[in-house]
């Protein structure tokens, strides 16, 4: 096992939750048995209803707790990161788990990569309980990859390390966004600058449960939509890039059209249909 002394770079794991006692506390465990020992722990309850005192008690030594009311994930990142005294910031929602050598890796590859400002891992998927693999359109990747993560997410929040000198250039977490605020954040990151991959599975993702934003929202891609029209407006844009994404926007638009249709939506359907007509 490597060994690790302090004045190795500090690395901030920001964990936000909301009424995931259950979840936590492996989310936890999987942050305190990594190889990399010079890492903060910043836990951000976003309003939890659900009891979880105990088992904050008994980790107390180990975290930093910052307690808000519930004004969702993007909120509570950037709480995190506002806190954060690390040289490194990696996030870690609490439903997911870290490989015990995730740090170790990832800060032996940016210490190598000077001029990168971001990178992430390959993960494993978990849907209730069993193991599932994921389609080729997820398929992880690095370099320059913008035109790539316009169609869908590609970068797990969980599975990412970045130089916190990165926030200052492409800002925070969008808080108006209820979901895909990750997939906001990632445009912004690559319209500009390119990403590091490290093809090993060091996260695993949990998912299936109730709870996840993928099942409370339908259309997930009226809030990608958000984003590219933020992307067009503010992006200062390349030609090639303000060209992919003006196409997967009229493609969102007349998805989200023809769904709205389907719902009965009818003033919602047109909305998105003239959208598109005008990409």
């Amino acid at each position: 096992m490597a060994t690790h002394i302090p004045s190795f770079p500090k690395v901030s794991a920001i964990i936000p939750t909301y009424n995931r006692a259950a979840y936590l506390h492996e989310a936890v465990e999987s942050v305190l048995t990594q190889t990399y020992k010079n890492i903060e722990i910043i836990i951000i309850d976003d309003g939890s209803t659900e009891e979880q005192e105990q088992f904050l008690y008994e980790r107390a030594k180990t975290y930093r707790l910052i307690k808000q009311e519930r004004r969702g994930v993007s909120a509570a990142r950037n709480s995190g990161i506002v806190e954060a005294t690390g040289e490194y910031i990696a996030f870690l929602d609490s439903d997911d788990l870290w490989d015990k050598k995730k740090i170790e890796k990832q800060v032996e590859r940016m210490q190598s990569l000077p001029g990168v400002l971001i990178g992430h891992t390959d993960e494993i998927w978990i849907r209730n309980g069993i193991r599932v693999n994921p389609m080729n359109k997820h398929k992880k990747c690095g370099g320059s990859i913008f035109l790539k993560c316009l169609p869908l997410c590609l970068i797990s929040p969980s599975s990412v390390i970045i130089r916190r000198e990165l926030f200052d250039t492409v800002g925070l977490f969008d808080e108006s966004l209820p979901a895909c605020e990750d997939y906001d954040l990632w445009l912004r990151v690559t319209k500009d600058h390119a990403v590091d991959y490290l093809p090993e599975p060091l996260i695993i993702k949990r998912g299936g449960h109730s709870d996840q934003l993928s099942k409370k929202y339908w259309g997930m891609d009226r809030f990608r939509v958000r984003a590219l029209e933020n992307l067009l407006k503010n992006g200062e844009l390349t030609k090639e890039q303000k060209e992919g994404v003006q196409k997967v926007y009229k493609e969102k638009c007349l998805i989200l059209s023809n769904g709205s249709k389907k719902r009965g939506k009818v003033e919602e359907s047109r909305k998105y249909l003239k959208m598109a007509e005008e990409a």
